[in-house]
């Protein structure tokens, strides 16, 4: 049975091509996703190690990390605790080789446009901290030396290679509003992750440094353990002089809990490719057991010929399974190896893109080729077993004389019945508020589609019949030809509607999304600008001040954020020009107005408002959070809230008294002249050019926002493109195999008067129908998804309203359609060179 086996796997080579690719594919994307994380968790965990070689004691504050750089809100309340004081006490520890002090914080450098480098990933500032040999070993400067006064900085290498700045250069700078100059002293090689990453990283020297950054202490104190001296005991001697509310960490555990760090994230990533990959694999199975189906029909004779001869129905299984894992491993191996390459495609894409990933060996994990070996051949064949037990159960007298068992009536009821049963269960979990729960009944309601879709297909293809007219016979023919066999048109449309389904689901709901966003912006905001910080930190109030005195600007407030308890109830209470903030802002009231807004008063969210039990003209005790005090504010209105305006709104003069330093989130600005560039040009040269400072209109705030579901919506496409292509490859395997099995029909055709042309269009147009019902099945589904989904998110973003995206819908089936016509290329190409002659003898 082995050797019959091989010899039809030989025999079989071409129409067995296109199920070994729908295997490769799959498995070199599981493969390559495999690689890839762990060559990039490997790089990264290899930098962390290296990053903490001058650590063997980590002294930090109470729940801080070695990764946030530092910094506690709560400094003007409590005495220093990682002082220059402690700090040489832990130097002259027995055991102490040596000690430095870092501080880092927001530093926002601009290029030489101007513009804020390393903005998406971070601009960082930190110390330069010198050992007694006047080096530290955070920095390895590869030109010019450290800086050593207010007047320098020096700068990370991949900043200054990006900028094109170099040593002498002078830098424009920023860390809490004022724009500093300074020239670069040097340039330095890095292994902080930020760096890495795609920030920026300025070092000042260490007076500088904690000046410009506002740091009274320092973050970390980090000690190296002199020779002889273990860690363990240098911790020890290090936790008896521990200031209170500090901790003391060892060097391993710090690059240990920043492995796992990297670890789990990277994980999050693997898993979310592993998903698409999964996908990819699915539509495959559809592919793999279209072909061993169509395979074993043409076969059926032989097969009854070995069960006549004495071959038993699990030898007869067992040759069909045989066949399926010689061609998963050879797919499963060639898989393996183009995932490497993929691996390597994935790293070069991030870069290219800007991911700036750390460079390190392609890591190939043994588990990695068992994986791809497994997978590879499992599915293979269990995608097979049904047509070879199909096969076996057929009676061996009945498939000599081609009397192939059809599917019984009562059959077909049996599967369309449970079809619809799963359907309308997948609709129920679907319509669940839970995200799990409604991902499962997606997948649930996509398995009872296919299970459904012989049904659907009859009455698709006969509304195609109109659109086929015009083509004549060659249209009639390719009409009745894909509902010859319904339950191979269903398999092989149901690969390409579930790419499509996901595709559309996802659109609908990321183009319902980005509308609700800009909707949201349009009709919350009349301030033709907000202006903050580029990290979104406390903006000075100079800023504001500045803005008001420009002759552009018509209208501006700043936002001056506090906290405290109304009623009890924690909420933010937001200080705000009580004259321009109605020229500012579009409030929704339920009661009340912004007239009211006037000295002790205050405006309150409805959400508040119902929780409290509050009204338009009650009295409110506010108690703010920083000096623990209370003042009693009359409701001048109650408002409907959104994602960009919520809280409590009340005078400047009401929030002024209870802050301890009078610091603004941002300042709304309205123009004379609405936007233009010659408006936002004047705020910025008012600001004086300054890299920290970000200026967005309505449009830059909902693209900022949008920004990442287009970008995610992006990533997506890209991997569902890989479960598009193995359907695409369905399609050719389907039509090539059905031009196979019609070699007599065609050669018969041929002869009574169809020539090549229009064999070819016969071809075509099934292969368009094909597609096109996968297409329609498709977005069908991912709009109904997509409205299911959206229902959920309408529940907690107020502006959201389904927005069918008719235009990328139309893109999506003209695709398919040409999907259809690419598929049957070849498969037309064969059918129309068959030799008429040679065809009709054909059996």
């Amino acid at each position: 049975m082995f050797r019959t086996a091989l010899r039809n796997v030989l025999a079989h080579k071409a129409r067995l091509l296109m199920t070994v690719l729908a295997v490769m594919l799959g498995v070199a994307f599981v493969s390559g996703t495999l690689v890839f994380t762990d060559t990039f968790g490997n790089a990264y965990k290899n930098k962390s190690a290296k990053s903490f070689d001058h650590v063997s004691v980590a002294v930090q504050g109470e729940g801080s990390s070695s990764y946030d750089g530092g910094g506690d809100d709560g400094e003007a309340k409590r005495p220093p605790r990682l002082t220059d004081a402690f700090l040489e006490k832990a130097r002259d520890l027995p055991g102490a080789e040596s000690a430095i002090g870092s501080v880092s914080g927001f530093t926002a450098v601009a290029d030489k446009d101007g513009k804020l480098v390393g903005g998406e990933w971070g601009t960082t500032g930190s110390n330069f901290y010198p050992a007694e040999n006047g080096k530290d070993p955070r920095y390895d400067f590869t030109e010019g030396a450290a800086p050593k006064s207010a007047a320098d900085i020096a700068l990370d290498s991949r900043t200054a290679d990006r900028t094109g700045y170099e040593v002498g250069d002078t830098v424009r700078y920023s860390t809490d509003g004022p724009v500093r100059t300074a020239k670069v002293s040097g340039v330095f090689d890095t292994e902080d992750g930020s760096v890495l990453a795609g920030g920026s990283l300025v070092v000042f020297d260490n007076d500088t440094a904690r000046k410009v950054l506002g740091k009274t202490e320092y973050d970390e104190i980090d000690l190296k353990a002199a020779a002889g001296t273990s860690e363990t005991a240098l911790k020890s001697a290090v936790e008896k002089i521990l200031p209170k509310s500090t901790d003391a960490v060892t060097g391993t555990q710090l690059s240990d809990d920043q492995a796992d760090m990297i670890e789990e994230s990277t994980s999050s990533m693997s898993q979310v490719l592993l998903i698409f990959a999964g996908i990819a694999l699915f539509v495959g199975i559809f592919i793999i057991a279209n072909t061993f189906t169509m395979l074993v029909a043409q076969r059926t004779k032989e097969l009854a010929l070995m069960r006549a001869v004495g071959a038993s129905r699990r030898q007869v299984t067992r040759s069909v399974l045989i066949e399926a894992f010689l061609v998963g491993l050879v797919a499963a191996v060639t898989g393996f190896v183009l995932g490497i390459g993929v691996a390597v495609g994935l790293e070069s894409l991030m870069n290219s893109a800007g991911a700036s990933l750390p460079d390190g060996p392609l890591v190939v994990a043994p588990t990695t080729i068992v994986v791809a070996l497994l997978i590879g051949v499992v599915v293979t064949m269990l995608a097979a077993w049904l047509p070879g037990r199909r096969a076996a159960k057929i009676p061996p007298v009945a498939a000599m004389n081609s009397v192939h068992a059809t599917p019984t009536t009562r059959g077909l009821v049996v599967r369309n019945t449970i079809g619809s049963i799963i359907v309308a269960l997948g609709v129920v979990l679907l319509l669940n508020d839970d995200n799990y729960v409604m991902a499962g009944g997606a997948a649930v309601i996509l398995v009872g589609v296919i299970i459904l879709t012989p049904l659907l297909s009859r009455p698709f293809i006969a509304a195609s019949a109109p659109l086929l007219k015009p083509f004549g016979v060659t249209g009639k023919l390719a009409r009745l030809n894909s509902v010859r066999n319904p339950r191979r048109t269903a398999s092989t449309a149901a690969a390409l509607m579930i790419g499509l389904t996901l595709i559309t689901a996802m659109t609908v709901v990321a183009t319902s999304m980005s509308e609700a966003i800009n909707k949201m912006a349009a009709g919350s905001l009349k301030a033709d600008y907000t202006v903050s910080m580029a990290n979104y930190q406390p903006l000075a109030p100079e800023i504001g001040e500045k803005l008001d005195k420009l002759p552009e600007v018509a209208a501006s407030s700043p936002l001056r954020t506090a906290y405290g308890e109304v009623d009890g109830s924690y909420s933010q209470i937001s200080g705000v020009d009580a004259e321009a903030f109605g020229e500012l802002v579009s409030l929704d009231f339920t009661s009340g107005s912004l007239a009211g807004l006037q000295g002790d008063s205050v405006l309150v969210d409805r959400h508040t408002a119902d929780e409290q039990h509050l009204k338009t003209g009650d009295t409110v005790a506010v108690r703010f959070e920083e000096d623990d005090k209370t003042a009693k504010l009359r409701i001048a209105g109650v408002y409907e809230q959104n994602e960009m305006i919520t809280g409590l709104f009340t005078p400047l003069s009401v929030v002024d008294p209870h802050l301890s330093k009078i610091t603004d989130e941002q300042v709304l600005v309205k123009m004379e002249d609405g936007t233009s560039a010659k408006a936002e040009d004047a705020i910025v040269k008012a600001l004086g050019d300054n890299p920290a400072i970000k200026i967005q209109d309505k449009d830059a705030i909902s693209n900022e926002i949008g920004g990442a579901i287009n970008m995610m919506l992006n990533m997506l496409y890209g991997l569902l493109a890989m479960a598009i292509l193995i359907a695409v490859l369905g399609v050719v395997n389907t039509l090539a195999m059905s031009v196979f099995e019609r070699k007599h029909e065609i050669g018969m055709l041929r002869a009574i008067g169809l020539d090549r042309a229009k064999v070819k269009q016969m071809v075509r147009l099934e292969s368009i129908v094909i597609s096109l019902f996968g297409a329609v099945l498709g977005v069908g589904l991912g709009v109904f998804m997509g409205w299911a989904v959206g229902n959920s998110v309408a529940d907690s973003v107020a502006t959201y309203t389904m927005e069918v995206p008719v235009g990328r819908i139309a893109l999506f089936l003209a695709i398919a359609a040409l999907v259809g016509v690419l598929a049957a290329v070849w498969p037309a190409r064969s059918a129309a060179r068959l030799n008429p002659l040679m065809a009709i003898k054909a059996e």
